[in-house]
């Protein structure tokens, strides 16, 4: 691969030549020193993936991520010296379409394992990057009476799509709530955080032995699929361990078709590759509701395109009519606590 590197401290930017060296497949395409920098090297030159520092003075990270997946789309991958300590700007950057996050490599210490974790990142990305990338009569709504469910699944430009859907909400949504986003687990508590901002259901992340309530949102929480048993209970498994998604939506989607009585409604939102397209296609072959982000609103149009290819989505809609949309098809619950 090819990779632009990003970050305005020389000795950053040395570490992460020498990461990159121990692979033999990639080079460095260019370095800059800052946001702006990074943007027009992308225009110039497009690298197969972009390692973006978030702190930097002038235009910071996630501005550079926008204006990059705007002008001259491209992987990026979010390398800083703490994810944990810049959350927020990691899911503004992924809201604009990076595809993930990791901390920088120690510059001393434990180096092998930065640099391991950060290379097996760029495998993953690689292997997206790989991989092979209408509408017709809507459902009649959900009826109150009936046990529902929100699928929600997405990827790149992810977080604040999700958040959008869910700030659109109403506090006395009729449904259960589950969202699919891939992220590394790391990151998941700050993510179920920082979404809890925007919606005015309470937020989040799903354990082992949890089932899905009414007018709560649950998300995917580890590097293994979060999976609905035939006991209403969720669980995480590790098959299909082939899988580069992770957590899968598919996984999740065919999990709920199988075992969860009662109507859902399945979103594909934006994400890079194809993940989500067949299970949406599954749902909705078994009746269900199901609806894919549409490509002007998309930060990243992968898995939403696959989804339109397959014939899976009942309706295509840009980003802010989804939560509109949803309010018609779920029948507010009269007995709901305002």
């Amino acid at each position: 691969m090819r990779i632009g590197i990003v970050n305005d401290l020389s000795i950053a930017t040395e570490a992460l030549r020498r990461v990159l060296a121990r692979r033999p497949d990639h080079r460095v395409a260019w370095s800059a020193a800052s946001g702006a920098e990074a943007v027009a090297c992308c225009a110039r030159d497009t690298p197969d993936l972009v390692l973006m520092d978030l702190v930097m003075p002038g235009m910071n990270g996630v501005e550079a991520t926008r204006r990059i997946m705007a002008e001259s789309p491209c992987p990026i991958l979010v390398v800083t010296v703490s994810v944990g300590a810049n959350a927020a700007m990691v899911f503004e950057a992924m809201g604009h379409g990076a595809l993930d996050a990791t901390d920088l490599p120690a510059l001393a210490g434990d180096h092998d394992r930065g640099a391991d974790k950060l290379l097996a990142k760029i495998d993953l990305i690689g292997r997206l990057s790989a991989a092979p990338v209408r509408a017709s009569t809507p459902r009649a709504p959900v009826q109150a009476s009936e046990r529902k469910l929100l699928a929600i699944g997405a990827s790149a430009g992810g977080p604040s799509a999700v958040a959008r859907v869910l700030e659109g909400l109403p506090a006395d949504f009729s449904g259960a709530v589950a969202v699919i986003q891939h992220i590394d687990e790391k990151f998941a508590p700050g993510m179920a955080d920082w979404l809890g901002r925007y919606s005015r259901l309470p937020v989040r992340t799903a354990n082992v032995g949890d089932t899905l309530q009414c007018g709560q949102v649950l998300l995917a929480a580890t590097n293994d699929h979060l999976a609905l048993r035939a006991d209403g209970r969720l669980d995480y498994v590790h098959e299909p361990a082939e899988l580069p998604y992770r957590p899968s939506v598919d996984v999740f989607y065919k999990s709920v078709g199988e075992h969860w009585r009662g109507p859902i409604v399945g979103v594909l939102l934006t994400g890079m590759g194809r993940d989500g397209a067949a299970g949406l296609r599954g749902l909705r072959q078994q009746g269900h509701h199901t609806i894919a982000q549409d490509r002007a609103s998309s930060a990243v149009y992968g898995m939403p395109k696959a989804a339109a290819e397959l014939d899976a989505a009942v309706e295509i809609l840009p980003l802010d009519r989804i939560a509109a949309r949803l309010r018609d098809l779920f029948v507010p619950n009269p007995n709901a606590i305002p």
